[in-house]
């Protein structure tokens, strides 16, 4: 009498193995205590800026700010001098409002200051910072960058000014908006470090 064939059991199918996604590890660039940084979102190829770990907060130097709405959407619209001890280039800019904050300056002066997020350019790389808006004419810098955009991206060199990036120090070299006609100058190579402590600037 012939038997039936057994009937061959299931054989479970091996899950595929999982592809891991491998992303670069961010390698941190050392930088000088002051560098030219860029703001492309802004329309300002280069401003020079103090990187100070002491600040938690990054300002921009700007006045004639005004809040709006575009879009049903808050927006902020405002203008900056990019070019450090020099007003005859001023850049008008408008950007989304993220946040309102209150902000303690070192002098102990507490400010209502509106806050953006834009593109930061340390030499060849970018990322999104944010960024308050205040009147900074009296400070050293345009431009002060605090430790929140330099988290796992600058390490800092208190010896040395300049490392990321050196520039022409000059109003047609600042600012790449085609709407500013600020008039054309011969170039000058940017002023050698002064003493750390011969510049003041706030600390937040």
């Amino acid at each position: 009498m012939a038997t039936k064939p057994r009937p061959k059991k299931p054989v479970a199918k091996q899950a595929k193995a999982s592809r891991r996604v491998r992303t670069k590890p961010l390698v941190a660039r050392t930088v000088g205590w002051r560098e030219w940084v860029g703001l492309p979102d802004l329309g300002v190829s280069h401003v020079k800026a103090k990187l100070d770990t002491g600040a938690r907060t990054s300002a921009l130097h700007a006045f004639e700010i005004e809040a709006f709405r575009k879009r049903g959407e808050d927006w902020v619209r405002f203008v900056i001098h990019p070019a450090q001890r020099d007003d005859s280039l001023a850049v008008k800019c408008e950007a989304k409002l993220i946040d309102q904050r209150m902000v303690t300056n070192s002098g102990g002066h507490r400010e209502n200051r509106y806050v953006i997020s834009t593109a930061l350019t340390v030499g060849p790389e970018s990322w999104p910072i944010e960024l308050t808006l205040t009147n900074r004419d009296e400070m050293g810098f345009r431009m002060l960058v605090g430790r929140r955009a330099m988290h796992r991206r600058l390490i800092i060199d208190p010896a040395r000014s300049f490392l990321a990036d050196k520039v022409l120090d000059t109003p047609a070299a600042i600012a790449d908006t085609p709407e500013n006609d600020a008039p054309q100058r011969p170039a000058r190579l940017a002023r050698k470090p002064r003493p750390e402590h011969a510049t003041q600037d706030e600390e937040e």
